[in-house]
């Protein structure tokens, strides 16, 4: 026995990776209309495929998404196979590199894979609007400002999309939230995650080195750790190292003080490192003796006490644990990413509120984190997914 699904009006707000997503699934079924405030979809998408196009990532994803659990039944219904498989039927192949991210196939641009995407929604009939902004809504109507008028448009369902509050010249503002707000739905303020750490480095030898990177090191906060490579700035560290480590300090930071530990050499162990000294090691030596740059012993110069430099052996056991205090995280603006937003407490465990039920939130409007290398847009393609689904499932 067949059963139907009952044809609705879906209106989605937003046109990035959650809401392209939300809007290819749901246009399968339902009439969908996909609304966006700029003059085109996915330009934080775009800005994302700059650094390297990182679609999501082979490695276990549910471990890296917080809070916790929260993300399990969401990566279930889309992991990072279903997106390589759903990307290979929009015509845009993929392969996994060496880290276990996954790419668009070698010569693929980013702005190929948005236009794949845009192709699929005007073949399933997916109706698009420009330069309508978001002003307000109710339980079946939304009201948008155009260039040229004020516009409600009522809906049977409706999905949010509207990203969070980092990289504001893509239209990602965050300005949104009062109008949830005044809907007396629970929102939560907006912090930097996946941002470089300012770094008091007073040390003027340091300030040579701007722009230096520390490679193949180990980051530690709080018993978390990350590998990879931080590159020295002129407020401090950031690099794929520390974006990950971001989340870790700015959560140490609202209680205490918050310190990094950089182990520079996380290959060797700390009696490795040991036996390369004698008790005739000079300082002079430790460049050539422990492969150490000028760069790198700058750092130990200035993170390090005058007794510890001086002894090679206390100086060969700092290599594994330099301490560092943190001021704080870099602004919002600066930020790959935020948390905050639609706060969980409003919404049901299908992404709807549950204030308003047949209205869902997808992708960095809500209160998650997760770290760089394909984890974020992963995230809001699930999101984007696990919403459609939901929509589906009820009609």
């Amino acid at each position: 026995m067949s059963t139907s699904i009952q044809r609705k009006k879906i209106v989605i707000v937003g046109g990035g990776p959650a809401g392209m997503m939300a809007a290819l699934e749901l246009s399968k079924h339902h009439e969908v209309h996909l609304f966006e405030k700029g003059k085109t979809l996915g330009r934080k998408f775009l800005v994302a495929g700059k650094g390297g196009f990182n679609l999501s990532n082979s490695k276990p994803l549910t471990p890296n998404y917080f809070p916790q659990g929260l993300f399990d039944s969401i990566l279930q219904k889309f992991n990072a196979t279903d997106l390589q498989t759903w990307l290979d039927k929009l015509g845009i192949p993929t392969y996994i590199g060496t880290s276990g991210r996954i790419f668009p196939e070698k010569g693929i641009k980013p702005i190929e894979v948005l236009n794949a995407i845009k192709t699929n929604l005007l073949k399933n009939n997916t109706q698009l609007y420009f330069e309508h902004e978001f002003v307000d809504f109710d339980t079946t109507t939304i009201t948008f400002e155009t260039p040229h008028q004020r516009k409600e448009v009522p809906f049977d369902y409706c999905v949010f999309a509207l990203g969070g509050a980092s990289w504001s010249v893509t239209g990602s503002k965050g300005d949104w939230k009062t109008i949830f707000e005044n809907k007396h739905i629970e929102t939560k303020e907006f912090e930097a995650s996946n941002c470089g750490l300012e770094i008091n480095f007073s040390d003027t030898e340091i300030s040579k080195f701007i722009g230096y990177p520390l490679k193949n090191i180990e980051i530690t906060c709080n018993d978390k750790k990350y590998k990879g490579e931080a590159v020295i700035s002129n407020y401090g560290l950031e690099g794929n190292a520390i974006y990950p480590i971001s989340r870790v300090v700015r959560n140490e930071l609202k209680e205490q003080e918050a310190f990094i530990e950089i182990d520079l050499k996380p290959h060797n162990s700390e009696d490795d490192l040991i036996k390369k000294t004698t008790a005739n090691t000079q300082p002079k030596n430790y460049g050539y003796l422990f492969h150490l740059n000028k760069c790198q012993l700058s750092i130990i110069k200035a993170f390090t006490d005058k007794a510890t430099y001086l002894d090679s052996e206390l100086f060969a056991k700092s290599l594994k644990k330099i301490k560092i205090p943190v001021k704080r995280l870099r602004p919002i603006e600066e930020s790959i990413s935020t948390v905050g937003g639609i706060s969980l407490e409003a919404l049901n465990s299908d992404l709807s509120l549950k204030k308003i039920p047949n209205v869902y939130i997808a992708g960095e409007m809500f209160d998650w984190d997760t770290i760089t290398g394909g984890y974020l847009l992963q995230g809001c393609f699930a999101s984007g997914f696990s919403v459609a689904k939901s929509i589906t499932e009820r009609n």
